[in-house]
């Protein structure tokens, strides 16, 4: 699929027209300089042609931004991914020495370069967007980002940049898989080390990573989005309205996934802010993973790995049934087998078993260990069956439902995790008058 990226400094509404193109608030917008960091991927369409959307940080040299170095590089990753670049400047601070210094590495690549002057919103405004002739880069295409006027030009000269389609592109169903957890666990780290490439931005500043940051993964046999997310604290902590938004991104990522990493820190444990989002994992019925990141810096014993373990399975009861890798992302222990896990669990969260499976399973279990009996009532499961539910969920139908109590539940769940393979998987169980 061909791609166009937005590039220019900052402030000047790139991501304001990214949102406009993909047609939702992908990117968050903000009246501060800097909030986008990482490249952006999204995808829109015009006339029944479709095709990808980067949107980028604000390009800038010598300012303040300690994160203005890997900002620019990820810049000049977006234009060399790029067929068509859109260059835009902002009509009512005309030409600034950005902007020539922008055009100036622009004229030098070999892609297709649109001028795309945002913030025209009256007709008096369109005569000011003469000036940007000066930059080479041939006629400025003036636009309102955020009222979407001359987009409809813009888009048809888009349109026309881009190379010939080679043959349609089917709509994918990959899996999503999600890596969550708080600030500065390892989880851009993560991301960079499983692509091979720096696709995100790592600091050690809390807070780097504020968009969730989609990317295809295509590897050693395995296709499935990869996606990275803010570091999620607890409320009171979240002090701007970049971060406030950047947690709604988040969760919005998690509401979208298959299955969901959630990291953790060795040096930290299993914090309260770790278990609210395990508990938000578990509310939306999503597969679960916990990688145990920084394993590299704590000190080990004979049983350190088993009593870590058995520890992290306490704190996360009653759904503990996850799989737990302990990995160092610095030097790359394991990251493979966390990508293998979160596969296989995705592959038992859509698992459907047959009802005659099910009954020749459960019923001769049940019968030898039956419900028991309450107010000298005797309680009968007849009949199991899985529900046309994208989850794993059972509807057990019984001739006296309500006098079912939890730790009988718990035991038809375990038996059905340890028979199917159920593992970080949430599975919901009903049980139904027959």
């Amino acid at each position: 699929m061909s791609l166009v990226a937005i590039v220019g400094r900052p402030n000047v509404g790139k991501s304001t027209l990214f949102n406009r193109l993909v047609g939702e608030r992908k990117a968050i917008v903000d009246a501060t300089a800097g909030t986008t960091r990482d490249r952006h991927y999204g995808k829109t369409d015009w006339n029944g042609r479709e095709f990808s959307v980067i949107d980028t940080g604000g390009y800038t040299v010598n300012s303040d931004d300690v994160f203005e170095d890997e900002i620019r590089r990820q810049v000049l990753l977006a234009i060399d991914e790029a067929d068509v670049i859109l260059f835009v400047v902002e009509v009512s601070t005309g030409i600034t020495d950005l902007d020539a210094l922008m055009a100036d590495i622009l004229r030098r690549t070999s892609k297709k370069v649109l001028l795309i002057c945002n913030k025209v919103d009256n007709n008096d405004q369109i005569y000011s967007s003469h000036e940007f002739y000066s930059l080479g880069l041939g006629d400025p295409y003036c636009i309102s980002s955020m009222s979407g006027s001359g987009t409809g030009d813009m888009m048809d000269a888009i349109l026309a940049a881009l190379p010939a389609e080679t043959k349609a592109e089917e709509e994918d169903d990959l899996p999503r898989i999600t890596i969550v957890g708080r600030p500065n666990v390892g989880k851009s780290s993560l991301t960079n080390a499983l692509l091979g490439e720096e696709r995100n931005i790592v600091t050690a500043v809390a807070g780097t990573t504020r968009d969730s940051i989609h990317t295809r993964y295509n590897k050693f046999g395995m296709d499935f989005y990869l996606v990275d997310t803010a570091g999620m604290r607890k409320k009171g902590k979240t002090m701007e309205n970049l971060e406030f938004y950047s947690v709604m991104r988040s969760i919005r990522a998690i509401e979208n996934s298959d299955v969901c990493i959630l990291m953790l820190d060795a040096q930290q444990g299993l914090e309260a802010q770790d278990l609210n989002i395990h508990n938000l994992i578990v509310r939306n019925r999503k597969g679960c993973v916990i990688v145990v990141n920084k394993w590299d810096l704590i000190e080990k014993g004979a049983n350190t790995m088993k009593t870590w373990t058995e520890a992290l399975k306490k704190r996360l009861a009653p759904f503990n049934d996850i799989p737990i890798i302990f990995t160092s992302v610095l030097t790359k222990q394991r990251i493979l087998d966390v990508l293998q896990t979160a596969l296989r669990v995705h592959q038992s969260r859509k698992r459907r078993i047959a009802t005659s499976e099910l009954n020749d399973f459960l019923l001769p279990l049940i019968e030898n260990y039956p419900p028991p009996s309450t107010k000298g009532k005797y309680i009968k499961i007849k009949y199991v069956t899985q529900l046309p539910t994208p989850t794993p969920q059972f509807a057990f139908f019984v001739n006296l439902p309500q006098y079912i109590k939890e730790p009988y539940r718990r035991f038809l769940e375990n038996n059905l995790r340890d028979h199917w393979d159920f593992s970080g998987v949430p599975i919901q169980i009903y049980f139904r008058q027959k």
